[in-house]
């Protein structure tokens, strides 16, 4: 079983484009894995609770659930509409996940894992946590990052973190597949060894009433980080009772992926969840992997409220359509790495190696098969050195594409399958079937040509299924191919047979064009209207 899960969104705002990459990648790689044939179950999610959702309800004169749901809907709506294909749905506010948390807090309490002590420090509101002066700038004040930062002395509940430091500093040491790429898993290494303080965990129900409530002191609610990292194991069925609404655990966990921004590996993910799980009595096999990308940035800096730079994806779907964000996303972005989010850049490669050099390549091959050979195909007998190099170039690609997607390079995968598509579109100016076509002595050229480039794109439109899943129905529809059962492993030359027939073609990537292109058609196009009405 393939368990992915992405980082679960905080309901404290609309999502952004940022939230839109990660559950793309997430859903591309969970597809990638279904089109191998595991057996795959991908969880997404919101967090619910926190300080920052109960001031913005209290704000809007409503209560945090109430405020919750309504942000949730707007993540739920933007996923149908990006098309991300969840087996599961984790929402902290959920009874079965309370009763999870409170089970294991009991637990690790009973473990004398928890303590109670009170604590005096600065608090930084933004963040829900209490920083040290690690935190401080040069000048000694805590920067921008940390939001507004307030002196607290209270008593809490705290998790021994520090007792299980010296554990996981050998375990990420010793496993260099637990963090996803190797320079993140560096960065946590410097971070494990600044961690020398434990983890509060719980907020007193009198500042913060929105939480689930300690079961062995109902004056506290549960710290939101605490709460909100234990959804990868409720939601996959850990502590269920044998809930029949939830998954099996054992044949969930551990997760072989958590997709998680690079601002949440350190503390949350990197240091906090691996040391609970280890605390829970997870084993180091039963640990998860975690693959940790970068951020979508704009002209280098980071997407804020405050610049007044947040992109929504939901315009981007208006504008630009949703398969060309989902195609941009993961081309454009380079795992782990951040990237800068770019709308010039987003048109040209959907239009450059979608529009006008996947689709016309496909427009092309099947109107020449319709036009010359009556949408009939047929095998080639012979062989010559540029069909033959074109086959090797697939059977390259093809590699490169698995061996990238298994990686989680997604923007090296589709540029192997890119690279193969304008090597076609040169073996078409190469071969010039319109010529061929007019010499009866070439018919054998002109049937290999069509038949080498038709191949082609079935093997490309097929592997594209795991990022444009329905623009890959449509290329497969257009060339009248059922390929159920296949999978990437399983790819090889020859799977259109003697006399199959093909369809005639139906754009598949429109062209998006800029405001002066349409109002260059629209001119166009009312200047034929009165020629005709004249």
């Amino acid at each position: 079983m393939f368990y992915i899960t992405t980082a679960i969104d905080y309901t404290n705002g609309a999502p952004h484009i940022g939230h839109a990459y990660e559950k793309v990648l997430a859903d591309v790689l969970a597809r990638w894995h279904r089109m191998c044939g595991e057996e795959t179950y991908l969880l997404a999610g919101v967090d619910q609770h926190g300080q920052k959702v109960q001031q913005k309800a209290e704000a809007a004169g409503i209560g945090p659930l109430q405020y919750a749901q309504e942000v949730t809907l707007k993540f739920v709506e933007l996923w149908k509409r990006l098309g991300i294909a969840y087996d599961g749905w984790a929402a902290t506010s959920d009874p079965r996940h309370e009763r999870c948390v409170q089970k294991i807090l009991t637990a690790l309490r009973d473990k004398g894992c928890l303590y109670k002590k009170s604590y005096k420090g600065f608090y930084s509101v933004r963040q829900e946590q209490f920083l040290t002066d690690k935190e401080r700038g040069q000048d000694g004040q805590f920067g921008p990052e940390w939001g507004e930062v307030i002196e607290l002395e209270e008593e809490n509940w705290y998790f021994n973190l520090t007792a299980h430091i010296p554990w996981l500093r050998q375990f990420v040491t010793s496993h260099p597949e637990v963090v996803t790429p190797e320079f993140r898993r560096q960065d946590l290494l410097m971070a494990i060894e600044r961690s020398t303080n434990d983890l509060c965990i719980s907020r007193p129900k009198n500042r913060l009433s929105w939480g689930i409530p300690l079961p062995f002191d109902p004056d506290f609610v549960t710290y939101v980080w605490f709460d909100a990292l234990i959804n990868y194991i409720s939601f996959a069925g850990y502590e269920s009772g044998g809930d029949a609404t939830l998954p099996d655990f054992k044949r969930l966990w551990p997760a072989a992926c958590e997709v998680i921004g690079k601002d949440i590996l350190i503390p949350a993910h990197g240091i906090y969840w691996l040391c609970m799980l280890h605390a829970m009595g997870f084993a180091d096999e039963e640990m998860p992997r975690l693959l940790v990308h970068g951020w979508l940035n704009i002209k280098g800096e980071k997407m804020s409220k405050s610049l007044g730079n947040i992109v929504d994806p939901q315009e981007l779907c208006d504008h630009f359509g949703a398969e060309a964000l989902r195609y941009y996303l993961v081309r454009d972005t380079k795992t782990g790495y951040d990237s800068d989010y770019d709308p010039e850049r987003l048109r040209m490669i959907y239009n450059s190696e979608l529009a006008n050099d996947l689709g016309n390549l496909a427009n092309r091959s099947l109107n020449m098969c319709m036009r010359y050979c009556n949408a009939t195909l047929h095998t080639p007998s012979g062989d010559d050195e540029p069909s033959a190099a074109l086959r090797q170039s697939l059977l390259q690609a093809e590699a490169t594409f698995i061996e990238q997607m298994n990686a989680y390079n997604t923007s090296d995968a589709l540029g192997a399958l890119h690279a193969h598509v304008s090597l076609c579109n040169g073996y078409i100016e190469q071969k010039q079937p319109w010529a061929l076509a007019k010499d009866p002595q070439k018919a054998e050229e002109l049937q290999r040509v069509l038949y080498h480039l038709l191949e082609s794109v079935l093997h490309v439109g097929f592997l594209l299924g795991c990022v444009l899943p329905e623009a890959s129905g449509r290329l497969l529809g257009q060339l009248q191919v059922d390929v159920a059962g296949l999978t990437p492993q399983s790819l090889a030359w020859g799977i259109l047979k003697e006399g199959h027939q093909v369809q005639a073609p139906s754009p598949v990537f429109p062209r998006i064009l800029t405001p002066e292109e349409k109002e260059k058609m629209a001119a166009k196009a009312a200047a034929k209207a009165a020629k005709n009405n004249a």
